[in-house]
Order: structure tokens, then sequence, then C-alpha cells
């Protein structure tokens, strides 16, 4: 069978953001290799949840929103669902999208220098490039654009983490799931780096619009595990080049050009521009897929079959997340802290997303063949299980209530 890269592709650039850089150069700076395991756990989570959006995008023709209002008969528990998914989205994509938008002003901050504008200056020329493409851009060639500049980072990072020669006895104990003492949140932020919940809405509606029915559907999981697990790994790099290189060093973490610091050694003086060139485009390219994604979910959700007035309610939808993730970008929160915030928000919001995709992933009448095996049951439950686990450990930390 000839391997066709599909949406797989995007939901790897989408996770790849600046969120994605920071969680895991904090992680690796902070706590060295002892949180691999999380980003492992959390490429294998990936690959088991986007695989289920995929399937039922291709096999059902419809998107989750789609699907969760469509499979809810009692009027309430629909009302509720629509509720709980817009406040879900809404909250996690606004968060998302700050810290996207804050990502991509670090990495042109990075590039301009100390004399270049002022960073509300750069965070509203950003908006306004991605609320134009939103409204106005070619999908495809913008898709193609972003996802090589990211591939442009991944690259960077690569060859980082082979020329700093990490230490591979400890990277080895870091495959061995333990929290550190005030690592959880930063687990968490890795985990939702990673599992962004609005990219199992995107990969559905995607995949039902890009692969055919029923024949593709093992196309669209090839898809799923190459793009997935590519992306995962250059999680894993970023964190081992960082853990490599800046822990215990006792650098401190601001803004893009401390976080060149960490490689500056390997790419001299440009690594400035290296990074700040991944991170502007990283940012960019997450800064439209949120806003993409909590669009195409309310679409699917609002109760109209008139085209016209979906058109409004996605373009309306789309701008109003950029909006508020320019709100939050331009207030006074440090933007590393905000991305790291969005990050963990990602990783609470998970475990009610998930669970609501593995219902939907067991209706026969909606999937026949397609529905999940056992096997998947069992992989998708322990996924919710130990993410809601994390996210409830991490809630208990942040009230000072040891658990």
């Amino acid at each position: 069978m000839k391997l066709r890269i599909g949406p797989g592709a995007l939901v790897a650039a989408a996770f790849i953001g600046p969120g994605t850089v920071t969680a895991c150069t904090l992680a690796g700076a902070n706590f060295g290799y002892a949180l691999i395991w999380a980003l492992v756990f959390a490429t294998l989570a990936t690959i088991i949840l986007q695989d289920m959006a995929a399937r039922l995008g291709v096999g059902a023709k419809l998107g989750l929103g789609e699907a969760l209002m469509r499979n809810t008969s009692n009027p309430m528990l629909k009302m509720a669902s629509a509720i709980l998914v817009f406040a879900a989205l809404a909250i996690g994509n606004a968060a998302y999208e700050a810290g996207n938008l804050s990502g991509g002003a670090l990495g042109l901050q990075a590039i301009l220098g100390p004399s270049g504008p002022d960073r509300s200056i750069i965070l509203l020329c950003i908006a306004l490039i991605a609320g134009g493409l939103l409204l106005y851009g070619k999908y495809k060639l913008l898709e193609r654009i972003l996802v090589g500049l990211v591939l442009v980072m991944s690259a960077a990072f690569l060859i980082a983490a082979c020329i700093v020669k990490p230490d591979i006895s400890q990277f080895a104990s870091g495959l061995i799931p333990r929290i550190p003492d005030g690592g959880t949140l930063t687990a968490i932020a890795l985990i939702g780096t990673t599992i962004v919940p609005y990219n199992l809405f995107l990969h559905a509606a995607t995949a039902r619009e890009r692969w055919g029915p029923n024949g593709d559907i093992q196309a669209a999981r090839s898809d799923t595990i190459l793009s997935v697990g590519l992306g995962g790994l250059v999680s894993i790099l970023i964190l081992t080049t960082a853990a490599a290189s800046m822990f215990k060093s006792g650098l401190g973490i601001s803004s893009a050009a401390d976080l060149a610091r960490s490689i500056e050694p390997v790419f001299g003086a440009g690594a400035k521009y290296l990074i700040g060139i991944g991170l502007f485009g990283a940012g960019l390219t997450s800064a439209i897929t949120a806003p993409l994604a909590t669009a195409y979910v309310i679409t699917e959700i609002w109760p109209t079959s008139d085209d016209a007035q979906k058109k409004r309610i996605f373009r309306i939808t789309a701008l109003s997340v950029l909006l508020i993730g320019v709100l939050f970008s331009l207030t006074s929160i440090s933007p590393i802290s905000l991305i790291l915030i969005a990050q963990t928000a990602n990783g609470l919001l998970l475990p009610i997303i998930a669970s609501f995709l593995l219902v939907i992933m067991n209706k026969k009448s909606l999937l026949g063949a397609h529905t999940n095996t056992l096997k998947t049951n069992i992989a998708g439950g322990l996924v919710v299980i130990i993410t809601l686990g994390l996210g409830l450990r991490g809630i208990a930390r942040a009230f000072s209530i040891d658990i």
C-alpha cells in the first residue's frame, strides 16, 4: 500500500508548537531526563486517541462534535454535552491560543533583538497575519509552508541532540515512570502539549474530508502512526537536548534567547535565529489550527442546517478564539508562564474529551465494523484513567493537598 500523508501531519504540526518547545525545554532544564516517560506515554496515547478520531471521520463521515450531537437523544443531556464541549474548547483553546501567540512573539523577539518593536506590537502583527490567513488564506499552501518551518526546527533539535551526546543510562532511567518533586504540573504540561484535545475534533473533521470511505481506514491509520510518532520523537529530542545542556546549569528561562542558549554551544551565535524562526513558525501554525478546530466543532454542534449561517458561525468562532488569545497574551503574565499554563489546561481537559470519544467509538449503529475493539477500549480507558489521575493530582497539589 502506498503511504499517503494526510491530516496526521496537520495534527503533528499543531502539537509541535511553541508550547512543545517551552514545556519540553523547561522539563529537561529543571528535571533532567526524569520525565521522558511522560512524552513516550503521551505519544502512544495520542496515536491511540487520534486513530479513533480519524476512524470516526473516515468510517462515519462525521466530526466529533457532530457525532456527539447526533447520538445524544435526551434533550437535556444533549444541551449539557454541547455546553461542556463548548466550555472545554473555549477555555482550553483561549489559553492555548494565548500561548501560541506568545510563542510566536518570543521567536520574533529572539530574531529582532532588544532593539526590535515592543512585544505588544509583535503580538498584534502575528494576530493580524493569523486572522488574515484564517479568512482568506489557501489552506493547503499555508499548511505546506508552516509544516516546513516546523521541520526546520525539528531538524535543528535532531542535530543538537546528537551533538550534545546525552547520557544514555540517564536517558534509559527516564523511561521509568516517576514524578520528581515539583514535577507534577510539568508532567501534565508535557502530556497536554502532545495530546491536544482540540486535535481530536480537528482530526475527525479533516479526515472526513481527506479520506474516502472504509477502504482508506488503513491509510488514515498509517498516516496517524507515522506523523504523530515523528512528532513525539521531536518532543523527546527537545527535552533530551535541554537535559544534556541545561540541567543543573542554573540558567533561567524567560525568553526565546534563553531557550537558544541551551543549544548555542552547538550552533553558535546563529542559535537565536534558528530557534526564533522555529518558534515563530510553530506559533503561527498553532495560532491557526486552534481557532480552526474550535470553529469546526461549534459549527458542528450549532443547531442549524443553513450553509450560509454555518459559514458565518465558522468565521466568527475562529476570529473570537484568536481575539481572546490576543487579550490573554497582552496581560502582564510572563510568556513562558502563559505557555506552560496553556499546556496544563489542555492536560486537565483531556480526560473529558477523551471520554466523549470513547463513548462515540463504541456505537455500532454509527461505525459498524469500525467500532473500537476490546483491546482499543482497554488502551483508551487506560489513557483516560492515567490522565485523569495526573490532572486530579495537579489540582490537589495546587491547593496544597498531598496525594
